[in-house]
C-alpha cells in the first residue's frame, strides 16, 4: 500500500500501516481526533508525544496559513493556504450566521474556466486538489468556528475552481464529510458551471447532495461569452443532464446568476431564466448574486433596485428567487473574488 501524501489524505487502511506497531485502537483514536474533535495532531493528547512527533514527520498537514483576513464584525474570515508543494495557493472561506456556520472550500488551485468575470477564472489553472487538501480546509476551518462555540454544519464547493472538473477527489472529500465528521449530505451543495459529465456522474453517487448550477446566462450566445464551457456543453445539453440528474435525485437544483449591469439584468433575461427554472420539475432556486468587482473585469454590477428589479420579474412569473447578501467583500471573499493573489511567505511544515 503506497504512503499517503499528508495527513488528510490517508485513509483508515493507510493510517493502520503507518501505526502497524501499535495497538489497534490507536488508529480509532486519532480518526476521531482528526474527523470527530477537529484536534491538530499535536492536541490528540490520547497519543504520546513521541507518537504524535512520529506522525508529524511521516505524515505532514497539506495546507501552510499564509493570513486570516477578517470581515463583518469577525463573521467572515478568510483563510489564504500555501500548498505545501509549491503550487498556486488557495483561499478558504468561513462564514458565522446566527443559527448556522457555513464553509466555502476550494477544489483547485487556480480554474481553467475563463470566467471573465470570476477573479479565479482570471488567474488560470494550476493543479487540482487532492482529497485531503479539500478536507483538511474543513476541518481548520471547524477549528476556528469552536473558538467561537460553533459547529460547521454547511459545506459549499463554490470557492476556487470547478469542482465537477474534479469530482473522484471532490467526492472523496464528501464521504469524509458525512461519514468522519458527521454533516449531513442535505447540508453539502457542490457547484457547476455546467460540466455535463460531472453531473451525470453525480447522479451515480450515492448521497442526497444538492447541485447548484451556476447559469448567469440563459441564451447561448450571452453564456458562451460569460461561461466559455457553454460551447462545449450548451444549454440544451446542460438542461438535459440537469433533467436527468431531478429523475434520480428529485433534489431541487439551484441556479446562480451574478448580476452583471447592462448584460444579464435585463427583462429579456429574467423571461430566459425563468422559462427554464420552471422547466425543472421541481423548479429550479434561483440565488441573484450582486456581481462583486475583480480587477480584470471592468463591468459593474447591478446595482440594489435592479437586482430587486429582476427578482420580482422572476417572482411574477412563479419563480422562486433570493438575493444573495455578500460576505467579505472587502476582504475579497465574496462569490467570484477568490484568487490568491496576494504575495505569500512560506511557513514552516507543521501539524497546526
Amino acid at each position: 500500500m503506497s504512503r499517503p501524501r499528508s495527513l488528510y489524505d490517508a485513509t483508515g487502511a493507510q493510517l493502520a500501516e503507518v501505526l502497524s506497531g501499535e495497538p489497534a485502537y490507536r488508529v480509532k483514536q486519532l480518526w476521531a481526533g482528526l474527523y470527530e474533535q477537529c484536534k491538530a495532531l499535536d492536541d490528540i493528547t490520547t497519543l504520546s508525544a513521541p507518537l504524535r512527533a512520529e506522525l508529524n514527520e511521516k505524515l505532514p498537514t497539506s495546507l501552510l496559513l499564509v493570513r486570516e483576513s477578517v470581515s463583518d464584525k469577525g463573521d467572515t474570515i478568510k483563510f489564504l493556504w500555501r500548498l505545501a508543494d509549491g503550487h498556486h495557493p488557495i483561499e478558504t472561506v468561513l462564514m458565522h450566521y446566527a443559527d448556522r456556520v457555513t464553509v466555502c472550500v476550494s477544489t483547485q488551485a487556480g480554474c481553467a474556466m475563463a470566467c471573465g468575470f470570476c477573479a479565479t477564472g482570471q488567474a488560470g489553472f494550476s493543479r487540482q486538489l487532492t482529497v485531503g487538501e479539500i478536507v483538511e480546509q474543513v476541518v481548520r476551518a471547524s477549528r476556528h468556528a469552536k473558538q467561537r462555540k460553533q459547529r460547521v454544519a454547511n459545506i459549499v464547493f463554490m470557492g476556487m475552481g470547478e469542482p465537477l472538473a474534479n469530482e473522484p477527489a471532490v467526492w472523496g472529500a464528501v464521504e469524509r464529510f458525512h461519514g468522519d465528521m458527521g454533516i449531513s449530505a442535505r447540508h453539502l451543495t457542490i457547484s457547476t458551471v455546467g460540466i455535463v459529465p460531472g453531473i451525470r456522474t453525480l447522479a451515480t453517487r450515492p448521497l442526497p447532495v444538492n447541485l447548484a448550477v451556476s447559469l448567469h446566462a440563459a441564451r447561448n450566445d450571452l453564456r458562451d461569452d460569460l461561461v466559455p464551457i457553454n460551447k462545449r456543453y450548451p444549454l440544451e445539453e446542460l438542461m438535459t443532464a440537469c433533467r436527468d440528474y431531478l429523475r434520480v435525485k428529485n433534489r431541487r437544483i439551484s441556479f446562480e446568476w451574478a448580476m452583471i449591469a447592462g448584460v444579464n439584468d435585463t427583462a429579456r433575461d429574467a423571461s430566459e431564466l425563468a422559462k427554464l427554472a420552471l422547466s425543472l420539475k421541481p423548479t429550479a432556486h434561483v440565488n441573484l448574486i450582486p456581481l462583486n468587482p475583480t480587477p480584470g473585469f471592468p463591468t459593474r454590477g447591478t446595482d440594489a433596485a435592479g437586482v430587486r428589479r429582476f427578482a420580482d420579474r422572476l417572482s411574477d412569473r412563479g419563480v422562486n428567487a433570493t438575493i444573495r447578501r455578500n460576505r467579505g467583500t472587502d476582504i475579497d471573499a465574496a462569490c467570484g473574488q477568490l484568487a490568491a493573489g496576494q504575495p505569500v511567505v512560506l511557513t514552516a511544515r507543521r501539524n497546526v
